[in-house]
């Protein structure tokens, strides 16, 4: 399990180093007992620039043992005034025929949704998002780590 973590961790960042359009990029490993309800993931990071045009996306990599075909999300961001917008997502993970969906290393997936695009940032300063599991289960298993990336378009 470390190990797929490390070359996950280490793909992550080669990637991140290859793209200029990346903002801010942050995977949160979850647990091996399982995500629980009740548990949230934090990314926080700065924004400056109130004029590009940006997409948001939800990284999720599970394992083949997930027993749902998708997942769904509350994600919620705070706003440098401390206002909050609350979203919840459906992510697919797998397609209508169960086959997993994202890119595979072993029995671990990869998958990027994008949730929110070509959003301008309505004012400068520090934001936050937090990802909580919307399933309804008590104790999530097979979710290894949730993500969060900011990119601008090119």
């Amino acid at each position: 399990m470390k190990n797929w973590t490390f070359i996950f961790l280490l793909s992550s960042l080669l990637l991140v180093g290859c793209d200029q359009n990346v903002v801010f990029e942050n995977n949160i490993m979850i647990s091996p007992d399982g995500w629980k309800q009740d548990e949230v993931v934090q990314f926080e990071w700065d924004i400056t620039d109130t004029i590009s045009l940006h997409n948001f996306y939800v990284s999720i990599r599970n394992g083949e043992g997930y027993q749902y075909s998708n997942i769904f999300l509350f994600v919620s961001m705070e706003f440098p005034n401390g206002k909050m917008s609350v979203d919840t997502i459906d992510c697919p993970l797998a397609d209508a025929d169960g086959h997993w969906l994202g890119s595979g290393l072993g029995d671990l997936y990869d998958n990027r949704i994008i949730f929110k695009e070509r959003k301008k940032f309505p004012m400068a300063g520090h934001y936050r998002i937090t990802i909580q599991q919307a399933m309804r289960e008590e104790n999530l298993e097979e979710i290894h780590d949730v993500g969060f990336r900011l990119s601008t378009l090119p």
